[in-house]
């Protein structure tokens, strides 16, 4: 994934490891050779429009808000259909209110009645306010997690590693993130829960306790859940 980052300091262009807290503490818990955080693309304004999110500071913001209604000013200008226009008079409203084209939620519908768009709000817009400027990592950090995605755990052994999946995913699709041949095979999931793992004190603890559970395909991964997948040998692909 990307996060394009403007207008804050201390966060150089390129692969970036998400340093969550609750990596640390998994790796605390469970014995692994190493820890893998999970990694994404930190790029610069001019790729704004590709991000998946946008850090920004509070007095850039203001730059891409004008950007937009730039956009929709040049788009009412060329005598839109009555549905489009009626879509980018609402976010011209509240663009004018210093909100990003994200907040204003529109419906499937809005997005359709749009002839194309370059907007460049209408992803998460995280705001890096002055007083959190001094913690670059903890700012990455609020950014990925507003992103709309998280991470899934896989533990012991050779790692305690952090995956980034889109938020809603399932667990077979989670396991292709792994590799496709464990999407193709999947059978189950095995999964603890971050906090029963937390308050249990460990993997082995939160099994004894009967925290573990059994998931099939359907399952929507939720947040830092621990997943250990079992599925059938298939034959070896490239990932």
């Amino acid at each position: 994934m990307k996060i394009c980052v403007i207008g804050v300091p201390g966060i150089p262009i390129g692969k970036h490891n998400i340093k969550d807290p609750r990596l640390d503490q998994t790796h605390a818990l469970i014995e692994a050779k190493k820890k893998v955080c999970a990694q994404v693309d930190v790029v610069a304004e001019d790729e704004s429009l590709d991000a998946d999110a946008i850090l920004v500071s509070r007095d850039r913001l203001l730059d891409l808000l004008i950007k937009d209604l730039e956009f929709i000013e040049t788009r009412l200008s060329r005598d839109p259909s009555e549905a489009e226009q009626a879509v980018l008079l609402r976010l011209q409203a509240h663009l004018e209110n210093e909100e990003p084209v994200f907040s204003a939620n529109l419906a499937e519908e809005d997005w359709q009645a749009l002839t194309g768009h370059g907007f460049h709000t209408c992803k998460p817009v995280i705001l890096a306010e002055p007083e959190a400027l001094g913690d670059p990592e903890a700012l990455m950090v609020r950014a990925f997690q507003g992103s709309g995605y998280i991470c899934f755990l896989t533990v012991g052994g050779p790692e305690n590693r952090a995956w980034p999946i889109r938020k809603g995913l399932t667990a077979a699709e989670a396991a292709g993130t792994i590799h496709t041949d464990l999407q193709k095979g999947f059978i189950r999931a095995e999964v603890i829960g971050f906090n029963d793992f937390l308050e249990a004190g460990g993997e082995t603890e939160a099994k004894r306790a009967g925290k573990q559970r059994l998931e099939m395909k359907p399952y929507v991964v939720q947040d830092y859940d621990l997943i250990n997948i079992r599925a059938n040998r298939v034959p070896v692909t490239d990932r």
